[in-house]
This record gives C-alpha cells, structure tokens and sequence, in this order.
C-alpha cells in the first residue's frame, strides 16, 4: 500500500473512461495507471520485498488518481535521488518503451536523423531526449510555436517542424540532404517505422507498395509484453534508464500546470485537446501533507 502524492495523467486514461480501451477493468473502477509516491507506514511487506515502508517508489497500479495505492511490488521501481515525485510519476511507461523501440528494435545509431511526431507530448519529449543520448540527430514536430519551442528547448531537438503546414515532408527532406528520415511519408531507404501504441484510438493503415519499394521495416514495440515474455530485457533497459537520469542526459519533463484531484475532468479534457505538453500531473496530496480530497 502506498500513499501516492502524484498521479500522471495517460490518453489512455480517457478511452478507458470512455469504455474504449484494449485494457478495460470491470466496473466499478478508479482511473489512473503511473504513479510516485512512499510506501505507506502500515504496508504489509511481503517476503522478498527489497522496499521498507517509507521508501520513495514509482509505478504503476489500477486506481492511482486516489488517495492511496495498492500495488504489487514487482511494478514498483526506486525514484532516483536526483527526482521529485512529480518528475517521477511519469517514468514507468513512456520512458522504457521510448527507449526500447529506439534502441533494441530499430537500433538507432549515432548520427543517423530520426523524425519525432507529436514530439511535445509525453512520449516525443522522451524519444526527443533519448535519440539525442544516443547521438542521434533529431526532428520534431508540434502544431503550434509553443509546442515547437518546447521541442526544442526542453526535448533539444534539432530541428521543430509545423505538421499542419502543407508540405512538411519536403522540410524534412530538405533538412536531412535529401536522405529522408524513419517516417512513412518522408522514409529513407531502409529506413524504420516504429508502431508503439494507438492511445489515440485510430489504427494506422500502411501503404505496403511503400514498404516494398524501399525496403522499409515496419517495427512493432509492446513495452508492457515484456514483464512476461522478456524480464530480463526489462532489467537492462531500466539499467540504462537510470544511468542516463543520473548523468542528466535525459530529464522528465513535467507540464508547468498543475492539477488537482478535484480537476481531473479539467485536466482530462485538456490532454484530450491537446493543450498540455510533457507529462501532465494530478496532486493528490501535498509530500507528508494532507490529501487533497
């Protein structure tokens, strides 16, 4: 049991709501999967439990936009010194499968150029921050300047580009030499797609004649199938997680507004419309406060 000050805010939160999503609980049911929080002072402890009550934990569980959390403590990971529990919150998810899809399925190498769609949400700022680790060159896009800047300035982006702007791919094209990049409409020659989701509820269609003609691979990452068909990739991929938040050469990015559990329709409405950028995060309680209900 732990007493979880912060929740972070997913798209998938809302399709769940909406009864829409590939995951969906029985109801009745509590909203919320990542969280940051301690371990509560009357938790049970299980045998080979390595966390004693009090520690700073992150993870994820059904019901975290609440008060308090149960989870099973081999979804639990240490928060690292250097983050607060808002930074953490939105660690568990977006950053491994980020960084999976970047390294051990598309096996990105330094200095070739990888395009980040939607680079200002949650997930483009952690494969921002990642492709740049790795010494990879990096072009993002956002629909607005705001969101642009962002890419940039929080992500370090190389380049931020409008993909509402008619003829975007040609930037990208030009930007690159005339090489292109590892995305559908401006794809390089053997270049790399990778699907990692659908939160957004449409499921892409892939012109296959493209895929042929320039040897495209199309490369699929469920970070969530790993806890039962590879663990020991799991442990690897979080080795190297936390190396680089200890280097600094990646940071969660936490959305400069702050919601209450009070505002979470407030807060969902604004994720769906796409009006937050980074990870959007819900205050449960203040650290060793009262709970905010």
């Amino acid at each position: 049991m732990l007493t979880a000050p912060v929740g972070r805010l997913n798209y998938f939160d809302i399709l769940q709501a909406q009864g829409k999503y590939q995951n969906q609980p029985p109801f009745p049911f509590v909203l919320g999967a990542e969280f940051a929080g301690r371990i509560a002072a009357n938790s049970p402890i299980p045998p080979g439990c390595p966390y004693k009550r009090g520690d700073r934990v992150f993870g994820a569980a059904q019901g975290s936009y609440a008060d308090k959390v149960a989870a099973n403590w081999n979804q639990l990971l240490p928060v690292p010194k250097s983050l607060t529990f808002r930074q953490a919150a939105g660690l568990f998810v977006t950053w491994p499968t980020s960084y999976e899809a970047l390294t051990g399925r598309a096996q990105l190498k330094p200095g070739e150029w990888c395009l980040v769609h939607a680079g200002a949400g949650g997930v483009g700022l952690c494969a921002i921050q990642i492709a740049k680790a790795l010494g990879a060159k990096v072009i993002a896009t956002a629909s607005t300047p705001a969101k642009r800047e962002v890419c940039t300035k929080h992500g370090k982006a190389d380049h931020a580009i409008d993909y509402t702007k008619p003829g975007w791919q040609q930037e990208v094209m030009k930007i690159t030499g005339g090489k292109g990049v590892d995305s559908l409409k401006c794809i390089a020659w053997k270049g790399r797609a990778l699907v990692i989701g659908f939160a957004a509820g449409q499921i892409e269609k892939l012109p296959l004649n493209l895929v042929l003609l320039k040897n495209i691979s199309i490369v699929g990452t469920h970070w969530g199938a790993y806890a039962k068909f590879d663990k020991g990739r799991q442990k690897e991929v979080w080795a190297d997680l936390f190396a680089l938040l200890e280097s600094g050469s990646i940071q969660p990015v936490v959305y400069d507004e702050q919601f209450t559990l009070e505002q979470v329709s407030e807060a969902l409405v604004a994720l769906e419309q796409r009006k937050t950028w980074g990870k959007a995060i819900l205050t449960v309680r203040e650290e060793d406060g009262q709970a905010r209900l």
